[in-house]
């Protein structure tokens, strides 16, 4: 069920988060239960519940996002990398604030399989 801004736990780490990468409006942090190597979250500034609401975002903002995306990747130090959005609770997605995973390195077999089962249950 979608949060409004004031509890959004990730309106909060945008606020006040540790932030391994920013730019205007956008932030990048470290999830706190990596499922690979490199694990980090981006988020947009402005809460969007989720990526289905990507046309709250004018054209440039959106293309700003995607840029960041790369950026934040180029700036961990990874060349290649993997990007998801969950989409929605049955996607995935358990916080609705649009964000955007970026993967880099082995994935943690474990904990990856744990988040599919979960996704398909």
């Amino acid at each position: 069920m979608p949060s409004p801004p004031e509890s959004c736990l990730f309106c909060k780490l945008v606020a006040e988060g540790e932030h391994v990468h920013t730019a205007d409006g956008f932030v990048a942090i470290r999830d706190i239960n990596p499922i690979a190597e490199t694990h980090l979250l981006v988020l947009p500034a402005r809460h969007v519940d989720t990526f289905r609401d990507v046309d709250a975002f004018p054209d440039e903002e959106a293309a700003s996002m995607l840029r960041f995306v790369a950026d934040t990747a180029a700036t961990a130090g990874l060349e290649d990398y993997k990007v998801l959005v969950n989409v929605g609770e049955g996607g995935g997605q358990t916080v609705f604030h649009l964000h955007w995973h970026v993967f880099g390195g082995r994935f943690d077999t474990g904990k990856l399989a744990r988040v599919l089962e979960l996704e398909t249950a």
